[in-house]
């Protein structure tokens, strides 16, 4: 069983590297998942792992710690209707607002292990065969570096692409390698994966039309939101789209966003 001095301690150091706030009632939740951690580094349980972090940190230890506590959770095409309204009203509008350029630049802010990326990947190809001239960039983030190589990789279990990705995508858009399902090369071409921090630097990100950033701000407190959501409005395009999980609410967004909603889809816009 945790105790107090442990979890203020661990949930002190996720919190200072990462933003993520563990409140009190998610003791469960941060003995779980570091006492499965200790078990893989071959230690007895939590409170040999809370020893060697206070006493003998490493910089790698620290790292796995925060990937134990980073939520993965996602699957294709994941809530439907984000992606329905990027199909049928935004990428037609910012094709037609960009024409003159010729580009079109996606962030997954959040991207896990690669689903949410591939998905746009997917709509873009499957949809628009009017632009595979322009330069279609989709830029894809995450804490997690376990996550970004899984998703670099392209490689899902059977379950995993049962999850969300009708059949007929998944037989034109994946090749299957045994008992795993291979990305189509073209897509991952249109991908960048990069490890990346949201309480950082957002080194290497501007110029986006689109900020995929869902089901993140839920882990943060209010100061913690409002500093990232003012980060990432300021790297979007004038005209482009923000995109937050079904149930987040943007408390502190910039005033230059506004409000938009395309079926049951909402998002705010850069004005």
């Amino acid at each position: 069983m945790i105790n107090p001095e442990q979890f203020r301690f661990f949930s002190t150091l996720v919190k200072e590297s990462s933003g993520i706030a563990l409140t009190k009632g998610k003791e469960y939740l941060l003995e779980s998942r570091l006492n499965e951690l200790a078990r893989v580094l071959g230690m007895k349980d939590i409170n040999e792992l809370y020893k060697k972090a206070k006493f003998n940190p490493t910089p790698k230890l620290k790292e796995q710690i925060i990937e134990a506590m980073t939520t993965n959770e996602t699957y294709f095409f994941r809530d439907q209707h984000p992606f329905e309204a990027l199909k049928s009203n935004i990428i037609p509008e910012l094709i037609e607002a960009r024409k003159s350029k010729k580009q079109l630049k996606f962030w997954s802010a959040a991207c896990s292990t690669g689903q949410e990326p591939y998905s746009i990947a997917i709509i873009l190809e499957e949809h628009f065969p009017n632009i595979k001239t322009w330069r279609r960039e989709i830029i894809a983030s995450d804490i997690s570096q376990q996550a970004i190589d899984k998703g670099k990789d392209g490689r899902f279990t059977q379950v995993e692409v049962n999850r969300g990705l009708p059949i007929q995508l998944l037989i034109k858009y994946f090749k299957q390698q045994g008992a795993f399902w291979m990305i189509d090369p073209k897509l991952k071409k249109m991908i960048r994966f990069k490890k990346l921090n949201l309480m950082g630097p957002l080194i290497g990100i501007n110029n986006i039309d689109v900020i995929m950033c869902r089901y993140v701000l839920i882990y943060f407190d209010q100061d913690t939101k409002k500093a990232i959501l003012n980060k990432l409005v300021k790297v979007l395009n004038p005209g482009g789209y923000l995109f937050l999980g079904a149930t987040e609410t943007p408390v502190g967004l910039p005033t230059n966003m506004k409000r938009r909603t395309f079926g049951r889809a909402t998002c705010w816009q850069k004005t």
